[in-house]
């Protein structure tokens, strides 16, 4: 997801450094990545400033990732998943219309109503939450995931309003550092929740599974994205136990810290937000979820995805077809004899071998 700018200030400087004009001035720089997951966000960016963005996909590239695919669907216990997959990112998948796909029944959770669709898609990805919601296996192999930010809230609050156990609420110190005549009230900053920083409001309960939203130590397993369970709280520490990745198990304290949007622009003052670094994560956005293995994972499409990999992401979170469940609101452009659909975006010209 690094931009291709990003990439090439680098090359230029370690050339003008060791004044070698060859590729990083001769140093050997090592590259990971997958051109069929989510590019580099440009915010509000169009289609040709996202690809713009991008580094161009070498033929290398092409041919170890082709071997690495081969390899994992060979070893894979659904290779047929792996190359439905593998289908997807490549936008190769036959498609129904202009980029619509089918997805497999089984895969599939029925819409009915809303709220009835939303509860099958809970049971089915939490099965028996109140016996099992303390163990951290449990949460740590399951989540739900879907495309932005308000269906993702949706869903949380729904869950943890299910969840047993007494609720604690942490409310966030919000200022704008500029306002020299308080032209923002505190209900107004209050009312804010830029991407990337936690709700002024947050509600967590023991047990219940949080993301980290910031790098605080990282060569202690603690770095954005890493899951966490609650299991204690004071007045301005939250006792984690981490339950994902090498310090799976360990115990720590999580601060208030002051946060700050990462666009400067976003926001006509410099917004400051002191708050817990972390969000609720039973469901989270597919975006957070990018570089996660979740043995079970849900799907939630309110709404078809809307950038490059999106779906594929989603779907190879999970490890099988048996494991990986969606949940697709029907569309009023599909005919409902072409079974289950939903939009696959991919940018052909980022694939394409240069």
């Amino acid at each position: 997801m690094s931009k291709r700018q990003a990439v090439e200030a680098l090359d230029r400087t370690l050339q003008d450094v060791t004044d070698f004009r060859h590729p990083f001035g001769g140093k050997i720089v090592v590259f990971g990545g997958d051109f069929r997951q989510v590019l580099p966000v440009v915010r509000r960016g169009t289609k040709a400033q996202i690809v713009d963005a991008t580094l161009p996909m070498s033929p290398l590239w092409t041919y170890i990732k082709k071997r690495k695919l081969t390899r994992n669907m060979r070893a894979s216990s659904d290779p047929w998943f792996a190359q439905f997959l593998l289908n997807v990112g490549d936008g190769t998948e036959p498609s129904i219309g202009s980029d619509f796909i089918r997805i497999p029944n089984e895969m599939i959770i029925p819409y009915t109503t809303e709220e009835e669709s939303i509860n099958e898609l809970i049971e089915t990805v939490f099965p028996s939450l109140n016996e099992n919601g303390h163990r951290t296996d449990y949460i740590a192999s399951r989540a739900i995931l879907s495309t932005k930010n308000e269906y993702v809230d949706r869903l949380n609050k729904h869950m943890i309003e299910s969840y047993p156990g007494e609720e604690l609420i942490y409310h966030s110190i919000d200022t704008a550092e500029d306002d020299a005549h308080g032209n923002y009230p505190s209900e107004f900053l209050n009312s804010l929740t830029p991407n990337g920083l936690p709700p002024h409001i947050l509600k967590l309960k023991k047990g219940y599974p949080i993301i980290l939203l910031r790098n605080l130590d990282p060569a202690n397993g603690l770095c954005n994205g890493t899951r966490l369970v609650c299991r204690n709280f004071e007045r301005n520490v939250i006792d984690v136990e981490i339950a994902t990745g090498g310090h799976a198990g360990k115990r720590i304290f999580i601060p208030r810290i002051p946060l700050s949007p990462a666009d400067d622009d976003l926001f006509p003052f410099r917004f400051k937000r002191k708050q817990f670094p972390v969000r609720l994560c039973f469901a989270m956005t597919i975006n957070k979820a990018q570089g996660q293995t979740i043995p079970n994972v849900g799907v939630y499409l309110p709404e078809p995805v809307f950038s490059h990999g999106q779906l594929y992401v989603a779907l190879s979170r999970g490890v099988s077809r048996q494991n990986t469940k969606l949940l697709i609101k029907p569309g009023a452009n599909i005919d409902p004899e072409d079974g289950a659909c939903t939009k696959n975006v991919v940018y052909r010209e980022v694939l394409r071998k240069n």
